[in-house]
């Protein structure tokens, strides 16, 4: 049976532009009706293009990518994907932007095996951990910023003058939080969060 060449293609979110993927694809060649695109997250694979691509996928099969990360978001799920492909499926994979990511070649002998593997697992490393860094980055500038005193969220409300007059009433038992937070149109909470800081 002849084998069929393939391409997947993912953007993250509805604006980023796929032409560049999708005109290194076809440059490859691989045919525009295989070619498969999900506009969706990355977050999990419940990517309907990719699942339809991974059921049509035979042995012997070869699948382009632009690049590895099209294949997860994480070091698990690139290589998890990359086996499920490789390994239980027994297509190829070639990757563009990384000539040694081609198992048309690699895969037919032990040495290429292991270089093709090797290569994956340094490349998933490096991106998973180039992910964390970012997060730490982000974490570590949001508690610098409010160390600073910058303030995150909703800006809080100002308190109006008419709180000091329903506090006191309140304070007397002459009025219930609820009333006095009705009064000023705010929340019970809020009344009883300025009420706590006055």
């Amino acid at each position: 049976m002849h084998a069929s060449v393939y391409g997947y293609v993912r953007v993250s979110t509805r604006e980023q532009c796929e032409d560049r993927q999708l005109l290194a694809l076809r440059a490859f060649p691989v045919a525009e009706t295989n070619i498969y695109m999900d506009k969706l997250s990355g977050k999990d694979f419940n990517r309907p293009q990719y699942r339809a691509l991974l059921r049509r996928l035979r042995r012997g099969d070869v699948l382009v990518l632009p690049s590895i990360d099209r294949l997860g978001r994480n070091y698990e799920e690139i290589l998890k994907q990359w086996r499920l492909i490789t390994k239980e499926k027994r297509a190829d994979i070639v990757v563009l932007d990384m000539p040694l990511l081609d198992t048309r070649h690699s895969g037919k002998d032990l040495t290429g095996t292991f270089v093709a593997d090797l290569v994956l697992q340094i490349l998933s490393y490096v991106a998973q951990t180039e992910r964390e860094n970012i997060l730490r980055r982000q974490r570590e500038g949001i508690a610098a910023a409010k160390l600073r005193g910058v303030r995150f969220g909703r800006p809080r409300k100002a308190v109006p003058e008419a709180f000091w007059t329903l506090k006191a009433r309140w304070e007397r038992r002459e009025i219930s939080s609820r009333e006095a937070a009705r009064a000023i149109g705010i929340a019970q909470d809020t009344f009883l969060r300025w009420a706590r800081e006055s």
